[in-house]
Formats: structure tokens, C-alpha cells, sequence
């Protein structure tokens, strides 16, 4: 049996994380520059591995909202949606929401990018600064 959920406070270098089977609530909020990307990330993703070996029973949508990312976290997010392509590929519905600031086309780009590597439905939704 593995946790139902994982929540993580965003930090001022690492971002806020909400994995909840039991709400179906999937979030990456914020900043990622983790002095050791690898150590934070790698909870995550053994966390979806459980998950996806205890049956997913829903739709899985990803919400990601982050501010910025570096080259480590980058590669650790895609490490994540490869994941989430291995739940998908098992037959649960998974897709992601990509967040970004209006004006932000970088991070427009990264979620781009991304689309372009994994097999799987991305949703761009473009959002004013509050």
C-alpha cells in the first residue's frame, strides 16, 4: 500500500507539489532550482510508480504552473511525463495542463518542447499575473 498522497509546501528554490489519488489532484506550482534536483524529484516519480502499480482509477490531469525551472529540473520534469506516459500507455487517460504567464514565452516554449518529446495531451493555458 502506498501513501494516498504526497504534498510538498513550495519552497523558495524547490515547487510545490500535490499528488493526491485519493482527490484525483495533480499539481507542480512554482520555482525549481533544488540544490539536489535528483533527491527531490526522484520521491515523485517513485510515488507515481506506486501509484500506477496500484491501479489508477481516474483520469489523470496534471496541473503545471511553474514560474521557472532549471537545466536539472528540466530534465527530472521529463523524467515525471515519462512516467505519466508509462500510466497512460497502461490504459488510464492522462493529460497536462501547461500553465504560463501571459507574456512568458519561454516557459510557453518549454511546455512546446516537452509536448514534442512524450506521448501525451497537453493543454497551454495562458493566465494574467494576479
Amino acid at each position: 500500500m502506498f501513501p494516498d498522497k504526497i504534498e510538498l509546501k513550495a519552497g523558495q528554490d524547490t515547487p510545490g507539489v500535490i499528488f493526491d489519488s485519493e482527490e484525483n489532484k495533480f499539481l507542480l506550482t512554482g520555482r525549481s532550482f533544488p540544490a539536489d534536483a535528483d533527491k527531490f524529484y526522484q520521491q515523485l516519480i517513485k510515488w507515481l510508480d506506486d501509484y500506477k502499480n496500484a491501479g489508477p482509477k481516474e483520469p489523470l490531469v496534471l496541473d503545471v504552473r511553474m514560474e521557472y525551472f532549471n537545466t536539472a529540473s528540466a530534465k527530472l520534469l521529463l523524467d515525471i511525463f515519462f512516467k505519466l506516459e508509462d500510466i497512460s500507455e497502461s490504459g488510464f487517460p492522462v493529460s497536462i495542463k501547461w500553465y504560463f504567464l501571459e507574456e512568458d514565452e519561454d516557459m510557453q516554449e518549454a511546455g512546446e518542447e516537452f509536448d514534442e518529446i512524450v506521448e501525451l495531451d497537453f493543454e497551454f493555458i495562458e493566465y494574467e499575473e494576479e
